[in-house]
């Protein structure tokens, strides 16, 4: 602890400490789901659900709910699988319906929380502030963190056919609506519990950033997961450090940390080839 406080100062105060952590949590169960939504051309699918966000606080406001974290699950959950199910239909292009459900859903949702008088208090969510993070916090991070890791060694192999050709999945028996929508549930559930402390306007940099940044230097889908979480990790905490030392938001600073990272890669992949 005292070599950590030597390096990292901020760690002095119990509020860093947990922001600190949460940022440990959080950038590798970004990185793990942001590998796959990179492969499966799905980088926008999270903005999306973090989009989202704002009608799931609309309905538990409605719902009298004081906490709306389980409606935003709830929503987020069954927002993804209808975007899944219409994409599917493959009558309109992904990033069309993508986009159309973004717009309608943020669009509810500032409806309803404007009609109530209640869209400046939950503003926050817009940029979010990982400084607020409790113990209770941590836990529910390190349990959804857990559960995708478990879930990952179940259906890795699946998922990485699945992003290669749907109709080699099919053909080798993969279930692939059935391990889609796991997917799409895992990712949901990843954005609305971190939604809060990372903000709807960063949520999708910092879950896609670190997992191009590693696509752009690995050759191999081991390698590229393991890079896309130190490169999670290294975004995190340099960008928590550098939000510490220059009074900057914390969220903004990480994905700025996250896209440094991604042009050095760039640069570097470019120059190998």
């Amino acid at each position: 602890m005292m070599q950590l406080l030597t390096i990292f100062p901020m760690l002095q105060y119990d509020f860093m400490r947990h922001a600190f952590l949460a940022a440990v949590l959080i950038a590798p169960l970004f990185a793990l789901l942001g590998t796959m939504a990179v492969n499966n051309k799905m980088a926008f699918f999270s903005d999306a659900l973090g989009h989202s966000a704002f009608t799931g606080i609309g309905l538990g406001v409605l719902l009298g709910m004081q906490e709306p974290l389980l409606a935003m699950l709830a929503f987020g959950i069954f927002l993804g699988l209808v975007i899944t199910k219409v994409k599917s239909a493959n009558m309109v292009s992904s990033d069309t319906v993508i986009s159309v459900f973004s717009s309608a859903a943020m669009a509810l949702g500032i409806v309803i929380l404007s009609a109530r008088g209640g869209f400046a208090k939950y503003s926050s969510y817009l940029i979010g502030d990982i400084l607020t993070v409790g113990r209770k916090d941590l836990w529910t991070i390190g349990i959804v963190l857990v559960a995708a890791y478990v879930l990952w060694a179940l259906l890795y192999n699946q998922l990485l056919l699945l992003s290669v050709n749907r109709s080699l999945a099919a053909s080798r028996g993969v279930r692939v609506m059935l391990v889609e929508n796991i997917f799409v549930i895992m990712v949901a559930v990843a954005v609305m519990v971190s939604i809060r402390w990372v903000g709807i306007l960063m949520i999708n940099s910092l879950l896609i950033l670190p997992a191009a940044a590693a696509r752009n230097i690995t050759s191999s889908a081991g390698s590229y997961h393991w890079t896309a979480t130190v490169f999670g990790l290294l975004s995190s905490v340099v960008g928590l450090w550098v939000s510490y030392s220059c009074g900057t938001s914390a969220g903004a600073t990480m994905v700025l940390t996250a896209a440094v990272l991604f042009f050095l890669t760039y640069l570097i992949g470019k120059s190998r080839k």
